[in-house]
């Protein structure tokens, strides 16, 4: 079903690949609304836990494919195309290869964790089908700068947001050690600031692998 949807997917012009893509933030964006709002009311009591605010990572193509279709075409657009493809795939089947932050609470969240992963794997796989992405070196290098804006914003988020620790946007708090294998020990060892900018470059390296990868196996249009 998957490579039949693709396959299709080929032939879809840019205005008709933005539907999609919005379709699917529209679809990100109504689950990740009932998972706060289950979190909210039934989980915690009526109290935001931060830890679940929703800029992580994998949070990114939701506000990203809600706005392409109100993005001109353009190196900026591509750009963010390119990102989402590269690091939307990297998280989606980083997270199921290693599902334990969302295996729990709730069989509900369970499975919106399970959803949004696999969604994030077919909308990376679709940008990369329909071209919108650019497969050079440079075009890779192009999602850095996003990347690391994105980086900004989460490291403001987590040293504003109430009880130092509690908000780990990216996994880069600077009050706790990395909840991240691995990392949690590299930060006891190096120190959280050490720890979080080796994450960070881990992130980029494995973005890059998936970026060369795609540009090496028969997915994109010809």
């Amino acid at each position: 079903m998957n490579n039949i949807i693709l396959s299709k997917s080929s032939l879809l012009k840019e205005a008709s690949a933005d539907r999609v893509l919005f379709c699917c933030g529209i679809f990100l964006a109504a689950a990740e609304i009932y998972k706060q709002l289950y979190l909210f009311y039934i989980v915690n009591g009526r109290s935001y836990d931060w830890w679940f605010f929703p800029f992580q990572l994998c949070s990114l193509p939701m506000y990203l494919c809600l706005a392409f279709p109100f993005i001109p075409s353009c190196r900026l657009k591509t750009a963010l195309c390119t990102f989402v493809q590269d690091y939307g795939l990297l998280g989606g089947i980083g997270a199921l290869i290693v599902p334990e932050g969302f295996c729990h609470i709730h069989w509900s969240l369970t499975l919106h964790g399970y959803v949004w992963h696999i969604l994030l794997i077919f909308i990376g796989l679709l940008i990369c089908r329909t071209g919108r992405s650019c497969m050079t070196l440079k075009g890779f290098a192009c999602t850095i700068p996003p990347f690391l804006f994105f980086c900004l914003v989460a490291t403001i988020i987590n040293l504003l947001a109430p009880g130092h620790g509690r908000a780990d946007m990216f996994y880069i708090s600077p009050y706790t050690y990395s909840s991240q294998p691995l990392f949690h020990t590299l930060s006891a060892r190096l120190g959280i600031t050490v720890s979080n900018l080796l994450y960070l470059l881990t992130v980029i390296a494995g973005a890059a692998v998936i970026h060369f990868l795609l540009g090496h196996i028969p997915l994109r249009r010809q």
